[in-house]
């Protein structure tokens, strides 16, 4: 087959054709041609050469030039694609390194087997067009919801025509013990689009808490509109949910406007998720109040939350506590995954027997350090004295307000804790002492003599090996591992070290051994303050 001027026309109109029939550019069509007639070229000339083609885009004619570029003497490895500069001077007058020479070279006769490599290539450039075209569309789409149609069951998985490409639909993707049929419609959410060798693969979703949550962007105008937002979804997929939802207009109800009129928006969104019950929860800034939200249908009768441990403790009444853990612990984990937040749950039986363990140790720790009866022990922990050192430094007045308790007394309670401390202080630094710990840790000010027997007994004996601790080897943290949350215990954690002051801490051990320059720290103080303040 030759190109002449019989065909010529042929290139584009086949181009615009198979351009229309696959939606892609017609010019990347006519491209793959182009390379396709010079391996071809190739073929016939020689696979050293440089062979080009250039089809005209308004007339369809096709032109095989050959390249040859100027290469530096020394450099010359291919004859029949480069020359010298010495050897480019019949063909340019100043030649320098890097130009290009060209010379038009007669069309090819493509014999059978050229063709068919021809058409391979044409087809190979075609699909790669196809597929970036399908990547770039569905890739737009990820997070919103599709509708397709089942083509067929590939090993529990199923694809899904969507329109331009197909879908797959995982097994563990399916709500429950959903079943489909070659053909039967079914509604899905984007989850992710990947570009891979084989082509995009466009993964597809029911269980995804955030199908719920486009469900309710369609069926709710005023979700869509953005009055009322989506704080927080969390799903059991098939089983129950719960959505929370804030108004940014007072005057609309947003848990009302979810539910709609007698129940239809809501129950539109129930039928499509095969009967899953959903909870509809007002969000609120504040955690606690949150959580006893979310915690519905259980009453909650009392909350505390650890910031720092990022966990919560609820109290409910004894008869509400399977209520509130719910079927297999299903009400509590949703919760869980709504909040953030790791929950315990007890019982007011359970928090009062916790309550009387804590005030009987602490009572008798007074009974014991500072030989009191146990009536005036008592005395003191109900008034909230938790430990020696509140006795100790705490204000004489507190001290007065106690029934029996006059200065005297007050100040006899405060001379025996403070001699308690100074002896456990004494003992302490005795023992750091003992394990090696030197007078650069002594004194570095800030640390207790307990804390510095800890950090002893932790191999931690110089103001050198402290100034190499991290805050969270002090204060202790948490490290999620396989989505758990595990327990970092702190060398000073129990001296109640926040995260904020072993920074702190090591921070100033690091400047007192001129590792650190505190002009940087200060420039860096800085400009994060005013990159703070721009955004």
């Amino acid at each position: 087959m030759a190109i002449t001027s019989a065909n010529q026309l042929e290139l584009l109109q086949t181009a615009e054709a198979v351009a229309r029939e696959k939606m892609i550019d017609p010019g990347l069509v006519v491209e793959a041609m182009e390379e396709s007639l010079a391996r071809a070229a190739k073929s016939r000339y020689g696979s050293e050469m440089d062979i080009r083609v250039h089809i005209d885009r308004k007339t369809g004619r096709a032109t095989f030039t050959r390249v040859r570029t100027v290469v530096e003497d020394d450099l010359l490895e291919n004859y029949q694609a480069e020359l010298t500069v010495e050897q480019a001077k019949q063909y340019l007058a100043e030649p320098a390194v890097g130009d290009e020479i060209t010379d038009e070279v007669p069309p090819v006769e493509m014999g059978r087997i050229a063709a068919q490599s021809a058409k391979q290539v044409i087809l190979q450039k075609v699909r790669e067009a196809e597929r970036d075209r399908q990547f770039e569309e569905f890739q737009d789409r990820a997070g919103t919801i599709i509708n397709g149609t089942i083509k067929r069951e590939e090993y529990g998985n199923l694809i899904v025509d969507i329109g331009r490409g197909e879908g797959i639909l995982r097994r563990n993707e399916k709500i429950g013990r959903e079943s489909y049929r070659p053909n039967d419609r079914v509604r899905c959410y984007i989850k992710d689009v990947r570009r891979e060798a084989r082509g995009p693969q466009i993964f597809l979703s029911r269980t995804d808490p955030q199908f719920m949550a486009e469900l309710f962007k369609m069926e709710v105008p005023e979700i869509y509109d953005g009055i009322i937002e989506i704080k927080a979804v969390a799903r059991d997929p098939g089983s129950r949910a719960k959505i929370a939802v804030i108004s940014n207009d007072n005057s609309i109800d947003p848990v009302g406007a979810c539910v709609g009129m007698r129940g239809s928006r809501v129950q539109a969104v129930v039928n499509e998720l095969q009967g899953e019950k959903i909870d509809i929860i007002p969000w609120n800034e504040d955690m606690p109040t949150f959580l006893v939200n979310a915690l519905q249908p259980a009453e909650v009768t009392k909350v505390v939350l650890d910031d720092d441990a990022e966990r919560i403790e609820v109290v409910v009444p004894d008869e509400q506590l399977s209520l509130a853990i719910g079927r297999r612990g299903q009400n509590v984990r949703l919760a869980s995954q709504l909040t953030g937040l790791d929950i315990d749950i007890l019982t007011e039986s359970e928090e009062s027997e916790r309550r009387q363990k804590e005030f009987a140790a602490r009572t008798q720790l007074f009974m014991d350090k500072l030989d009191l009866d146990e009536f005036f022990a008592q005395l003191l922990v109900s008034e909230g004295f938790t430990n020696l050192e509140e006795v100790a430094y705490v204000d004489v007045e507190e001290l007065l307000v106690i029934d029996g308790v006059d200065a005297d007394t007050a100040g006899e309670l405060q001379a025996r804790a403070r001699d308690v401390l100074e002896e456990a202080n004494r003992k302490a630094m005795e023992h750091a002492r003992e394990l090696g710990v030197v007078d650069s840790l002594v004194e570095f000010d800030g640390l207790t003599p307990q804390m510095i027997e800890a950090l002893a007994l932790d191999g931690v004996k110089s103001l050198e090996d402290f100034a190499t601790c991290a805050d969270w080897e002090l204060a202790g943290g948490w490290t999620t591992v396989n989505g758990e949350r595990i327990k970092d215990e702190g060398v000073l954690e129990k001296f109640e070290v926040s995260l904020e002051e072993a920074q702190q801490l090591v921070m100033t051990a690091r400047i007192q051994l001129g590792w650190v320059d505190p002009a940087e720290l200060e420039t860096e103080a800085e400009d994060t303050g005013e990159e703070e303040a721009e955004a």
